[in-house]
Protein backbone atom coordinates (compact mmCIF):
# COMPACT_ATOMS: atom_id res chain seq x y z
CA UNK A 1 0.00 0.00 0.00
CA UNK A 2 2.54 2.67 0.80
CA UNK A 3 4.60 1.79 -2.09
CA UNK A 4 1.54 2.40 -4.43
CA UNK A 5 0.61 5.25 -2.55
CA UNK A 6 4.20 6.66 -3.24
CA UNK A 7 3.99 5.82 -7.26
CA UNK A 8 0.59 7.63 -7.42
CA UNK A 9 2.21 10.76 -5.61
CA UNK A 10 5.15 11.32 -7.86
CA UNK A 11 3.53 10.48 -11.10
CA UNK A 12 0.97 13.24 -9.97
CA UNK A 13 3.46 15.01 -9.26
CA UNK A 14 5.27 15.02 -12.96
CA UNK A 15 1.71 15.10 -14.66
CA UNK A 16 0.10 18.19 -12.29
CA UNK A 17 3.62 20.00 -12.93
CA UNK A 18 3.50 19.76 -16.88
CA UNK A 19 -0.38 20.82 -16.56
CA UNK A 20 0.39 23.78 -14.42
CA UNK A 21 3.85 24.85 -16.44
CA UNK A 22 1.85 24.76 -19.96
CA UNK A 23 -1.29 26.52 -17.98
CA UNK A 24 1.34 29.41 -16.87
CA UNK A 25 2.70 29.80 -20.37
CA UNK A 26 -0.59 29.56 -22.44
CA UNK A 27 -2.96 32.03 -20.26
CA UNK A 28 -1.86 35.38 -20.62
CA UNK A 29 -1.39 37.83 -17.64
CA UNK A 30 -4.76 38.54 -16.26
CA UNK A 31 -5.46 41.81 -14.71
CA UNK A 32 -4.68 41.47 -10.67
CA UNK A 33 -1.90 39.91 -11.83
CA UNK A 34 -0.75 42.42 -13.88
CA UNK A 35 -1.77 44.70 -10.73
CA UNK A 36 0.69 42.99 -8.71
CA UNK A 37 3.68 42.68 -11.59
CA UNK A 38 3.64 46.36 -11.40
CA UNK A 39 4.36 46.56 -7.95
CA UNK A 40 7.39 44.12 -8.71
CA UNK A 41 8.54 46.52 -11.59
CA UNK A 42 8.51 50.04 -8.76
CA UNK A 43 8.76 48.25 -5.17
CA UNK A 44 8.58 50.23 -2.40
CA UNK A 45 8.24 49.12 1.17
CA UNK A 46 4.62 49.14 1.34
CA UNK A 47 1.33 49.14 -1.55
CA UNK A 48 -2.02 50.67 -1.62
CA UNK A 49 -4.26 47.82 -0.41
CA UNK A 50 -2.03 44.79 0.66
CA UNK A 51 1.47 44.60 2.90
CA UNK A 52 4.25 44.33 0.17
CA UNK A 53 5.68 40.30 0.28
CA UNK A 54 4.67 39.79 -3.48
CA UNK A 55 5.88 42.59 -4.74
CA UNK A 56 9.60 41.96 -3.11
CA UNK A 57 9.14 38.48 -4.34
CA UNK A 58 8.17 39.92 -8.41
CA UNK A 59 11.10 42.41 -8.26
CA UNK A 60 12.66 39.92 -7.76
CA UNK A 61 12.13 37.41 -10.30
CA UNK A 62 11.69 40.54 -12.68
CA UNK A 63 15.42 41.36 -12.40
CA UNK A 64 16.17 37.55 -14.45
CA UNK A 65 12.42 37.64 -16.61
CA UNK A 66 9.48 38.90 -16.97
CA UNK A 67 7.41 35.93 -19.26
CA UNK A 68 4.30 35.19 -18.17
CA UNK A 69 5.36 31.46 -16.76
CA UNK A 70 8.27 32.79 -14.88
CA UNK A 71 6.33 35.49 -13.28
CA UNK A 72 3.83 32.81 -11.76
CA UNK A 73 6.58 30.17 -11.08
CA UNK A 74 5.90 30.39 -7.34
CA UNK A 75 2.82 29.45 -7.63
CA UNK A 76 3.15 26.71 -10.68
CA UNK A 77 5.59 25.04 -7.72
CA UNK A 78 3.42 25.66 -5.05
CA UNK A 79 1.25 22.72 -4.27
CA UNK A 80 4.31 20.27 -4.83
CA UNK A 81 6.22 22.00 -2.23
CA UNK A 82 3.94 22.38 -0.11
CA UNK A 83 2.87 18.55 -0.64
CA UNK A 84 6.39 18.01 0.23
CA UNK A 85 6.96 20.03 3.24
CA UNK A 86 3.74 17.94 4.70
CA UNK A 87 5.02 14.39 3.25
CA UNK A 88 8.01 15.51 5.14
CA UNK A 89 6.13 16.35 8.34
CA UNK A 90 3.27 13.49 8.65
CA UNK A 91 5.61 10.61 9.89
CA UNK A 92 7.37 12.97 12.29
CA UNK A 93 3.95 14.48 13.65
CA UNK A 94 2.00 11.25 13.42
CA UNK A 95 4.49 8.21 13.65
CA UNK A 96 2.00 6.03 14.03
CA UNK A 97 0.49 6.55 10.72
CA UNK A 98 3.40 7.15 8.63
CA UNK A 99 2.49 5.12 6.23
CA UNK A 100 0.09 7.92 4.69
CA UNK A 101 2.11 10.07 4.46
CA UNK A 102 1.96 10.06 0.66
CA UNK A 103 -1.60 10.03 0.72
CA UNK A 104 -1.79 13.11 2.89
CA UNK A 105 0.85 14.74 0.36
CA UNK A 106 -1.64 13.46 -2.72
CA UNK A 107 -4.58 15.24 -1.31
CA UNK A 108 -2.64 18.84 -0.52
CA UNK A 109 -1.21 18.33 -3.76
CA UNK A 110 -4.49 17.36 -5.85
CA UNK A 111 -7.22 20.17 -3.80
CA UNK A 112 -9.13 21.31 -6.61
CA UNK A 113 -7.53 24.86 -6.57
CA UNK A 114 -3.96 23.91 -6.68
CA UNK A 115 -4.54 21.24 -9.82
CA UNK A 116 -5.43 24.92 -11.87
CA UNK A 117 -4.56 28.31 -9.86
CA UNK A 118 -0.86 29.68 -11.51
CA UNK A 119 -2.42 32.95 -11.20
CA UNK A 120 -0.69 35.49 -9.21
CA UNK A 121 -1.83 37.18 -5.86
CA UNK A 122 -1.08 38.02 -2.65
CA UNK A 123 -1.92 34.18 -1.45
CA UNK A 124 0.93 33.07 -3.19
CA UNK A 125 3.46 34.31 -0.73
CA UNK A 126 0.58 33.67 2.18
CA UNK A 127 0.06 30.29 1.48
CA UNK A 128 3.83 29.74 1.74
CA UNK A 129 4.45 31.08 5.06
CA UNK A 130 1.24 30.20 6.75
CA UNK A 131 1.71 26.44 5.81
CA UNK A 132 5.21 26.52 7.04
CA UNK A 133 4.69 28.28 10.27
CA UNK A 134 1.21 26.46 11.23
CA UNK A 135 3.44 22.72 10.77
CA UNK A 136 6.09 24.52 12.76
CA UNK A 137 3.65 25.32 15.26
CA UNK A 138 2.32 21.64 15.49
CA UNK A 139 5.98 20.49 15.96
CA UNK A 140 5.86 22.53 18.45
CA UNK A 141 2.50 21.51 20.20
CA UNK A 142 4.10 17.79 20.30
CA UNK A 143 7.22 18.34 21.67
CA UNK A 144 8.65 18.32 25.28
CA UNK A 145 11.88 18.88 25.12
CA UNK A 146 14.66 21.93 24.83
CA UNK A 147 13.56 21.46 20.73
CA UNK A 148 10.21 22.94 21.63
CA UNK A 149 11.55 26.58 21.47
CA UNK A 150 13.23 26.49 17.99
CA UNK A 151 9.47 25.52 16.56
CA UNK A 152 8.23 28.34 17.81
CA UNK A 153 10.84 30.69 16.41
CA UNK A 154 10.11 29.11 13.40
CA UNK A 155 6.68 29.49 13.27
CA UNK A 156 7.27 32.80 13.94
CA UNK A 157 9.38 33.87 11.19
CA UNK A 158 6.97 32.06 8.86
CA UNK A 159 4.10 34.11 10.43
CA UNK A 160 5.84 36.89 10.15
CA UNK A 161 6.33 36.03 6.58
CA UNK A 162 2.61 35.55 6.52
CA UNK A 163 1.75 38.86 8.20
CA UNK A 164 3.74 40.74 5.26
CA UNK A 165 1.91 38.67 2.86
CA UNK A 166 -1.97 40.02 3.78
CA UNK A 167 -3.53 40.32 6.89
CA UNK A 168 -5.28 36.91 6.89
CA UNK A 169 -2.13 36.04 8.51
CA UNK A 170 -4.21 37.81 11.51
CA UNK A 171 -6.25 34.36 11.97
CA UNK A 172 -3.81 32.00 12.00
CA UNK A 173 -2.04 34.26 14.95
CA UNK A 174 -5.59 34.32 16.34
CA UNK A 175 -5.87 30.50 16.23
CA UNK A 176 -2.34 30.24 17.68
CA UNK A 177 -3.88 32.25 21.17
CA UNK A 178 -6.80 30.26 20.89
CA UNK A 179 -4.81 27.09 21.32
CA UNK A 180 -2.54 28.09 23.94
CA UNK A 181 -5.58 28.89 25.74
CA UNK A 182 -7.13 25.42 25.59
CA UNK A 183 -3.69 23.72 26.41
CA UNK A 184 -3.22 25.90 29.24
CA UNK A 185 0.76 25.62 30.33
CA UNK A 186 3.76 28.09 30.85
CA UNK A 187 5.37 26.36 28.48
CA UNK A 188 2.81 27.37 25.49
CA UNK A 189 1.97 30.54 27.18
CA UNK A 190 5.94 31.46 26.38
CA UNK A 191 5.66 30.04 23.01
CA UNK A 192 2.91 31.82 22.31
CA UNK A 193 5.10 35.09 23.49
CA UNK A 194 7.96 34.25 21.21
CA UNK A 195 5.92 33.71 18.47
CA UNK A 196 4.31 36.84 18.73
CA UNK A 197 7.11 39.04 19.25
CA UNK A 198 8.67 38.02 15.94
CA UNK A 199 5.66 39.48 14.30
CA UNK A 200 6.46 42.54 16.06
CA UNK A 201 9.03 44.08 13.27
CA UNK A 202 6.97 43.09 10.45
CA UNK A 203 3.98 44.98 12.01
CA UNK A 204 5.75 47.81 12.69
CA UNK A 205 6.64 48.09 9.06
CA UNK A 206 3.55 48.17 8.17
CA UNK A 207 2.68 50.85 10.99
CA UNK A 208 5.48 53.40 9.75
CA UNK A 209 4.67 52.67 5.83
CA UNK A 210 1.22 53.30 6.33
CA UNK A 211 1.61 56.43 8.42
CA UNK A 212 2.99 57.75 5.79
CA UNK A 213 0.72 56.96 2.99
CA UNK A 214 -2.31 57.91 3.98
CA UNK A 215 -3.13 54.64 5.73
CA UNK A 216 -3.94 53.13 2.70
CA UNK A 217 -4.05 49.59 3.66
CA UNK A 218 -6.29 50.30 6.56
CA UNK A 219 -8.66 52.33 4.47
CA UNK A 220 -8.77 50.08 1.82
CA UNK A 221 -9.02 46.72 4.04
CA UNK A 222 -11.67 48.44 6.86
CA UNK A 223 -13.21 51.33 5.36
CA UNK A 224 -13.56 51.89 1.92
CA UNK A 225 -13.94 48.87 0.42
CA UNK A 226 -17.07 47.69 2.68
CA UNK A 227 -19.73 50.48 1.47
CA UNK A 228 -21.79 48.07 -0.41
CA UNK A 229 -21.31 45.01 2.03
CA UNK A 230 -23.51 46.27 4.93
CA UNK A 231 -26.49 44.19 6.35
CA UNK A 232 -27.24 40.40 7.04
CA UNK A 233 -28.05 38.35 4.84
CA UNK A 234 -28.03 34.50 3.63
CA UNK A 235 -27.06 34.66 0.22
CA UNK A 236 -23.37 34.95 0.92
CA UNK A 237 -23.70 32.42 3.47
CA UNK A 238 -24.67 30.06 1.56
CA UNK A 239 -21.84 31.21 -1.39
CA UNK A 240 -19.39 30.39 1.55
CA UNK A 241 -20.49 26.83 2.17
CA UNK A 242 -20.32 26.46 -1.93
CA UNK A 243 -16.58 27.58 -1.73
CA UNK A 244 -15.73 25.14 1.16
CA UNK A 245 -17.75 22.36 -0.96
CA UNK A 246 -15.40 23.20 -3.47
CA UNK A 247 -12.07 23.60 -2.01
CA UNK A 248 -12.50 20.86 0.44
CA UNK A 249 -14.48 18.48 -1.62
CA UNK A 250 -17.56 17.49 0.09
CA UNK A 251 -16.23 14.12 1.26
CA UNK A 252 -13.43 15.90 3.72
CA UNK A 253 -16.27 18.62 4.61
CA UNK A 254 -18.11 15.30 5.80
CA UNK A 255 -15.17 13.94 7.63
CA UNK A 256 -14.52 17.35 9.20
CA UNK A 257 -18.04 18.04 10.34
CA UNK A 258 -19.99 15.41 10.98
CA UNK A 259 -21.31 14.37 14.50
CA UNK A 260 -19.44 11.08 14.08
CA UNK A 261 -16.60 12.63 13.32
CA UNK A 262 -16.41 14.89 15.69
CA UNK A 263 -16.91 12.77 18.17
CA UNK A 264 -14.16 10.76 17.13
CA UNK A 265 -12.10 13.59 17.64
CA UNK A 266 -12.85 13.76 21.40
CA UNK A 267 -11.42 10.32 22.05
CA UNK A 268 -8.33 9.34 24.10
CA UNK A 269 -6.47 8.62 20.63
CA UNK A 270 -6.37 12.07 19.54
CA UNK A 271 -3.65 13.59 20.36
CA UNK A 272 -2.61 16.94 21.30
CA UNK A 273 -1.16 17.87 18.05
CA UNK A 274 -4.47 16.46 16.84
CA UNK A 275 -6.16 19.16 18.78
CA UNK A 276 -3.71 22.01 17.99
CA UNK A 277 -4.74 20.36 14.00
CA UNK A 278 -8.46 21.33 14.73
CA UNK A 279 -7.75 24.57 16.26
CA UNK A 280 -5.61 25.34 13.28
CA UNK A 281 -8.54 24.56 11.22
CA UNK A 282 -11.76 25.54 13.49
CA UNK A 283 -10.87 29.05 14.16
CA UNK A 284 -10.08 30.54 11.07
CA UNK A 285 -12.75 28.63 9.01
CA UNK A 286 -15.50 29.60 12.09
CA UNK A 287 -14.63 33.82 11.73
CA UNK A 288 -14.88 33.17 7.80
CA UNK A 289 -18.31 31.66 8.68
CA UNK A 290 -19.71 34.37 11.12
CA UNK A 291 -17.98 37.51 8.79
CA UNK A 292 -19.71 35.80 5.85
CA UNK A 293 -23.35 36.80 7.33
CA UNK A 294 -22.05 40.55 6.56
CA UNK A 295 -20.04 40.09 3.21
CA UNK A 296 -18.98 37.89 0.64
CA UNK A 297 -15.82 35.43 1.77
CA UNK A 298 -13.31 35.20 -1.54
CA UNK A 299 -12.54 31.49 -2.94
CA UNK A 300 -8.79 32.65 -2.03
CA UNK A 301 -9.65 33.77 1.47
CA UNK A 302 -9.65 30.28 2.70
CA UNK A 303 -6.92 28.59 0.85
CA UNK A 304 -4.14 29.10 3.77
CA UNK A 305 -6.25 26.57 5.41
CA UNK A 306 -6.88 24.22 3.23
CA UNK A 307 -3.70 22.16 3.92
CA UNK A 308 -4.81 22.01 7.46
CA UNK A 309 -7.77 21.20 6.97
CA UNK A 310 -7.03 17.87 4.78
CA UNK A 311 -4.73 16.54 7.43
CA UNK A 312 -7.45 16.68 9.38
CA UNK A 313 -9.64 15.13 7.46
CA UNK A 314 -6.99 12.20 7.08
CA UNK A 315 -6.32 11.67 10.50
CA UNK A 316 -10.10 10.61 11.01
CA UNK A 317 -10.26 8.38 8.15
CA UNK A 318 -10.38 4.71 9.07
CA UNK A 319 -7.35 2.75 7.40
CA UNK A 320 -9.27 1.20 4.19
CA UNK A 321 -11.30 4.84 3.16
CA UNK A 322 -7.98 6.36 2.60
CA UNK A 323 -7.08 4.76 -0.96
CA UNK A 324 -10.86 5.79 -1.75
CA UNK A 325 -10.61 9.36 -0.66
CA UNK A 326 -6.88 9.89 -2.37
CA UNK A 327 -8.90 8.13 -5.53
CA UNK A 328 -11.64 10.64 -5.23
CA UNK A 329 -8.88 13.41 -5.51
CA UNK A 330 -7.52 12.31 -8.72
CA UNK A 331 -10.64 11.99 -10.32
CA UNK A 332 -11.80 15.11 -9.69
CA UNK A 333 -8.18 16.54 -10.61
CA UNK A 334 -8.32 14.55 -14.14
CA UNK A 335 -11.87 16.45 -14.58
CA UNK A 336 -9.84 19.62 -13.66
CA UNK A 337 -7.58 18.59 -16.43
CA UNK A 338 -10.56 17.49 -18.75
CA UNK A 339 -12.17 20.87 -18.73
CA UNK A 340 -9.40 22.99 -19.12
CA UNK A 341 -7.70 20.92 -22.22
CA UNK A 342 -11.51 21.49 -23.77
CA UNK A 343 -11.28 25.60 -23.33
CA UNK A 344 -8.20 26.01 -24.51
CA UNK A 345 -9.54 24.27 -27.67
CA UNK A 346 -11.78 26.55 -28.10
CA UNK A 347 -11.60 29.79 -29.85
CA UNK A 348 -12.26 33.21 -27.99
CA UNK A 349 -15.15 34.17 -29.84
CA UNK A 350 -16.68 31.46 -28.09
CA UNK A 351 -17.54 33.75 -24.87
CA UNK A 352 -18.90 36.50 -27.57
CA UNK A 353 -22.28 36.63 -25.79
CA UNK A 354 -20.78 36.87 -22.20
CA UNK A 355 -20.20 39.87 -20.30
CA UNK A 356 -16.59 39.03 -20.02
CA UNK A 357 -15.94 38.96 -23.20
CA UNK A 358 -14.14 42.65 -24.09
CA UNK A 359 -11.99 41.66 -21.16
CA UNK A 360 -10.99 39.02 -22.84
CA UNK A 361 -10.55 40.61 -25.89
CA UNK A 362 -8.74 43.22 -24.37
CA UNK A 363 -6.20 40.89 -22.24
CA UNK A 364 -5.76 38.98 -25.21
CA UNK A 365 -5.27 41.65 -27.63
CA UNK A 366 -4.11 44.57 -25.73
CA UNK A 367 -1.04 45.49 -28.21
CA UNK A 368 -3.86 45.07 -31.37
CA UNK A 369 -6.06 47.48 -29.65
CA UNK A 370 -3.61 50.06 -28.68
CA UNK A 371 -1.95 49.90 -31.89
CA UNK A 372 -5.64 50.80 -33.41
CA UNK A 373 -6.02 53.45 -31.02
CA UNK A 374 -2.67 55.93 -30.43
CA UNK A 375 -1.96 58.65 -32.34
CA UNK A 376 1.64 60.67 -31.70
CA UNK A 377 3.05 60.89 -28.51
CA UNK A 378 -0.85 61.27 -26.72
CA UNK A 379 -0.70 59.69 -23.27
CA UNK A 380 -2.64 56.27 -23.31
CA UNK A 381 -5.31 55.99 -20.20
CA UNK A 382 -7.69 53.69 -19.28
CA UNK A 383 -11.11 53.68 -17.09
CA UNK A 384 -10.55 51.06 -14.84
CA UNK A 385 -7.46 50.09 -12.81
CA UNK A 386 -7.68 46.05 -14.30
CA UNK A 387 -7.60 47.09 -18.17
CA UNK A 388 -4.77 50.06 -17.53
CA UNK A 389 -2.42 47.13 -15.97
CA UNK A 390 -3.38 44.91 -18.69
CA UNK A 391 -2.25 47.53 -21.29
CA UNK A 392 0.34 48.32 -18.85
CA UNK A 393 2.08 44.66 -18.80
CA UNK A 394 1.64 44.12 -22.18
CA UNK A 395 3.20 47.42 -23.47
CA UNK A 396 5.70 47.13 -20.82
CA UNK A 397 4.97 50.73 -19.99
CA UNK A 398 2.78 51.78 -17.19
CA UNK A 399 -0.80 52.76 -18.55
CA UNK A 400 -2.47 55.60 -15.81
CA UNK A 401 -6.28 55.74 -14.64
CA UNK A 402 -8.39 58.64 -15.57
CA UNK A 403 -11.35 59.47 -13.68
CA UNK A 404 -12.73 58.71 -10.44
CA UNK A 405 -12.71 54.88 -10.96
CA UNK A 406 -13.23 52.18 -7.80
CA UNK A 407 -12.13 51.67 -4.32
CA UNK A 408 -10.43 49.32 -5.43
CA UNK A 409 -6.32 49.00 -6.76
CA UNK A 410 -5.55 52.51 -6.06
CA UNK A 411 -2.18 52.28 -6.31
CA UNK A 412 -2.40 54.39 -9.30
CA UNK A 413 -2.96 57.52 -7.09
CA UNK A 414 0.39 56.67 -5.62
CA UNK A 415 2.37 55.91 -8.93
CA UNK A 416 0.71 59.15 -11.49
CA UNK A 417 1.02 62.37 -10.93
CA UNK A 418 -1.81 64.69 -12.72
CA UNK A 419 -0.06 67.80 -12.32
CA UNK A 420 3.00 66.64 -14.61
CA UNK A 421 0.45 66.09 -17.26
CA UNK A 422 -1.67 69.38 -17.50
CA UNK A 423 -1.98 70.06 -21.14
CA UNK A 424 -0.90 67.11 -22.60
CA UNK A 425 -3.49 65.24 -25.17
CA UNK A 426 -5.01 62.17 -23.83
CA UNK A 427 -6.60 58.67 -25.09
CA UNK A 428 -8.47 56.99 -23.27
CA UNK A 429 -9.35 53.10 -24.59
CA UNK A 430 -12.65 51.97 -22.80
CA UNK A 431 -15.02 48.98 -23.21
CA UNK A 432 -18.14 50.90 -22.38
CA UNK A 433 -19.31 53.78 -23.71
CA UNK A 434 -18.37 57.37 -22.07
CA UNK A 435 -21.24 59.37 -20.41
CA UNK A 436 -22.30 62.27 -22.35
CA UNK A 437 -19.86 65.31 -21.67
CA UNK A 438 -18.33 63.15 -19.19
CA UNK A 439 -14.37 64.06 -20.29
CA UNK A 440 -14.89 67.64 -21.44
CA UNK A 441 -14.78 69.88 -18.28
CA UNK A 442 -10.84 68.30 -18.16
CA UNK A 443 -9.78 69.00 -21.98
CA UNK A 444 -9.67 72.28 -24.34
CA UNK A 445 -11.81 69.68 -26.97
CA UNK A 446 -13.25 66.36 -26.82
CA UNK A 447 -14.00 63.82 -29.94
CA UNK A 448 -15.51 60.44 -28.95
CA UNK A 449 -14.50 57.17 -31.14
CA UNK A 450 -15.85 53.62 -31.01
CA UNK A 451 -14.45 50.39 -33.01
CA UNK A 452 -15.18 46.88 -32.77
CA UNK A 453 -12.36 43.68 -32.62
CA UNK A 454 -13.15 40.47 -33.01
CA UNK A 455 -16.71 41.22 -32.10
CA UNK A 456 -16.19 42.98 -28.77
CA UNK A 457 -17.43 47.33 -29.24
CA UNK A 458 -14.78 49.61 -27.57
CA UNK A 459 -14.50 53.10 -27.07
CA UNK A 460 -11.86 55.70 -27.58
CA UNK A 461 -11.92 59.07 -26.04
CA UNK A 462 -9.44 61.51 -27.60
CA UNK A 463 -8.80 64.53 -25.31
CA UNK A 464 -6.56 67.70 -26.40
CA UNK A 465 -4.93 69.92 -23.38
CA UNK A 466 -5.41 68.77 -20.28
CA UNK A 467 -6.57 71.13 -17.96
CA UNK A 468 -5.44 69.66 -14.49
CA UNK A 469 -6.75 72.55 -12.29
CA UNK A 470 -10.08 71.28 -13.77
CA UNK A 471 -9.55 67.91 -13.34
CA UNK A 472 -8.28 68.38 -9.48
CA UNK A 473 -11.55 70.36 -8.87
CA UNK A 474 -13.56 67.94 -10.38
CA UNK A 475 -11.96 64.71 -9.79
CA UNK A 476 -9.64 64.87 -7.14
CA UNK A 477 -11.58 66.87 -4.54
CA UNK A 478 -13.98 63.94 -4.93
CA UNK A 479 -11.38 61.11 -4.72
CA UNK A 480 -10.01 62.77 -1.78
CA UNK A 481 -13.46 63.33 -0.18
CA UNK A 482 -14.38 59.50 -0.77
CA UNK A 483 -10.95 57.39 -0.12
CA UNK A 484 -8.78 59.55 2.03
CA UNK A 485 -10.68 61.31 4.79
CA UNK A 486 -8.67 59.35 7.84
CA UNK A 487 -10.05 59.06 11.22
CA UNK A 488 -8.31 61.41 13.42
CA UNK A 489 -7.28 58.91 15.78
CA UNK A 490 -4.94 57.85 13.34
CA UNK A 491 -1.35 59.22 13.69
CA UNK A 492 -0.16 60.74 9.69
CA UNK A 493 3.56 61.55 9.03
CA UNK A 494 2.72 61.95 4.92
CA UNK A 495 -0.16 61.42 2.41
CA UNK A 496 0.92 61.24 -0.93
CA UNK A 497 -2.58 61.97 -2.34
CA UNK A 498 -2.84 65.07 0.20
CA UNK A 499 1.03 66.25 -0.12
CA UNK A 500 0.80 66.28 -3.51
CA UNK A 501 -2.91 68.06 -4.82
CA UNK A 502 -3.99 69.54 -1.43
CA UNK A 503 -0.87 70.57 0.28
CA UNK A 504 -2.82 73.37 2.15
CA UNK A 505 -5.98 70.33 3.58
CA UNK A 506 -4.87 67.48 5.98
CA UNK A 507 -6.11 64.25 4.90
CA UNK A 508 -8.66 63.83 7.73
CA UNK A 509 -12.74 63.36 8.41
Amino acid sequence: MANAARRLFYAAVGLTLVFRLWLAAAMPITGDEAYFIWWGWIPDWGFYDHPPMIGWWLAALLALGDAEWWLRLPQVAQPVLLALAVRWAWPRLWPEQAERRDWAALLVLLAPVNVWNVFVTTDTALLYCAVLSGLAWLFASREQGGNVWRWYVLAGIFLAGAVLSKYFAALLGFAYLIDVLRRRNARAFAGLAITYAITVPALLLMAWWNAGNCWSNYMFNFVNRHGAHSGIGLENPLIYAATLAYVLTPPVLWLLFSRRSIRRSASADFSNVDRSLATLVAVPLLLFAALSLFRTVGLHWVLAFVPFALLLALRRLSGPAVPKLAWFFMGFAALHLAVALVVSRLPLETWRSFRIYPGLVLTFDSRILVERVVVGDSLLVSDGYSNAVTLGYNLRRYVPVLGMASSHARHDDILTDWRLQDGRDITVLRKTAPEPDEYTAWFQSVTTDSFEHRGAHYWVVRGRGFDYAAYRDSVLREVRRRYYALPPWLPQTGCYFCDRYFPDKTCRR
